[in-house]
């Protein structure tokens, strides 16, 4: 399950900030915010992708970057928050 959720949260940065370009993916620890790859209105992109792929509800107090700063911390954010995650339909 952590391998599926990491892909298609990984696959969303390459294709909407790397432009497909995945010879520059982060790695899964990687700073999103420092490594420039997300900015301040990405995150709020990626906060929508979450909650329309995950069907999850991501509430203010929990858009710090210990929850959304990198693609692993996106990961276990999914999984606490929806164990059995999968995308929605």
């Amino acid at each position: 399950m952590v391998e599926q959720v990491q892909s298609r949260i990984m696959g969303f940065i390459v294709s909407n900030y790397l432009f497909g370009d995945e010879s520059r993916a982060p790695e899964p620890d990687e700073s999103l915010l420092e490594s420039g790859i997300v900015d301040s209105t990405g995150i709020l992109e990626l906060i929508q992708f979450l909650e329309s792929d995950f069907a999850l509800e991501v509430k203010d107090s929990e858009t710090v970057p210990d929850n959304l700063g990198s693609v692993a911390n996106l990961t276990r954010f999914v999984l606490e928050r929806s164990p059995d995650a999968e995308p929605a339909s």
